[in-house]
């Protein structure tokens, strides 16, 4: 059986793994060494992996439970599979803002992956910031601040609600409430590290609760700023059969939207997580 192979991408967070073919199936020990990288490096790619949906889902329940997108209809067959794309026409990408994935739902996902199926000729790059590494870098101070803090969390933010606008209008779940809203910790623990992260982010916080937005503003954009800080980041670029597979519980990710005339098209599956803590 080939070996494992680990390659860091950069110093915050991010490696690729080679030497396993996905399409072929886990096995209880490759699995368990994938989930540790995974823990360990915060978010793991693969290259080349040619999977069909269904391979793709027996990967995903390898590492935890899917659970489907409330806003955008599943494939064919495959409800927790959902389409990520911007068509040759369109301006707007999906979720093209930083942000950590549904933070506005109860019980925001323990992580998300990403298959690449068709990619533009240049462009279309992710990039990903450790929210370890921004929390880490705060000020005792600001830390003490921080740590009691509750954060109110909605999906109907303008700036993010529009990166939507395409996909709903085209592959929109007819049930799905417009405003979803949770109130959050603003620096939670990680169930499995114990580390501490950041989780505001700018596509979905609104407020401290027991404040006003306004009152909340000035702080809340200073941790925007600081939170994707380029030694906080790592960046990957897509090609046909990779995957991205990142703990929303401490990674924030911005997919840049620098292919305007060009197609790309992504599978996204959301892995089930806990309440935040």
């Amino acid at each position: 059986m080939p070996q494992l192979q680990v390659k860091r991408i950069a110093g915050a967070l991010g490696a690729e793994i080679h030497g396993l073919d996905l399409a072929a199936g886990l096995t209880e020990s490759q699995a368990a060494q994938v989930r540790e990288v995974f823990l360990a490096h915060q978010v793991i790619f693969f290259r080349d992996q040619q999977l069909s949906p269904q391979q793709y889902l027996r990967f995903a329940q390898a590492m935890g439970k899917p659970i489907e997108y409330p806003f955008v209809k599943g494939l064919e067959g495959f409800p927790e599979i959902i389409e990520v794309k911007k068509l040759e026409h369109e301006r707007s990408n999906f979720g093209g803002i930083w942000h950590s994935d549904t933070s506005y739902l109860e019980q925001p996902p323990m992580g998300s992956m990403l298959l690449a199926r068709e990619v533009p000729p240049f462009g279309g790059d992710t990039l990903f910031a450790s929210q370890y590494l921004a929390y880490e870098a705060l000020s005792e101070g600001m830390r003490k601040l921080l740590d009691p803090l509750v954060a109110i969390n909605s999906s109907a933010k303008a700036d993010v609600s529009k990166t939507r606008e395409d996909r709903i209008a085209s592959d929109g779940r007819a049930e799905a409430r417009k405003d979803y809203v949770s109130a959050h910790p603003v620096v939670r623990t990680h169930p499995e590290t114990g580390r501490k992260a950041l989780y505001v982010n700018i596509a979905h916080t609104l407020r401290f609760d027991g404040m006003a937005e306004d009152e909340s503003a000035p702080l809340l954009h200073w941790l925007y700023q600081h939170q994707v800080k380029p030694e906080f980041t790592c960046r990957f670029g897509w090609q046909p059969g990779s995957i991205a597979f990142w703990d929303n519980r401490c990674v924030q990710h911005n997919p840049v939207n620098d292919y305007h005339g060009y197609r790309r098209l992504m599978h996204r599956i959301t892995l089930a997580g806990d309440t935040p803590r």
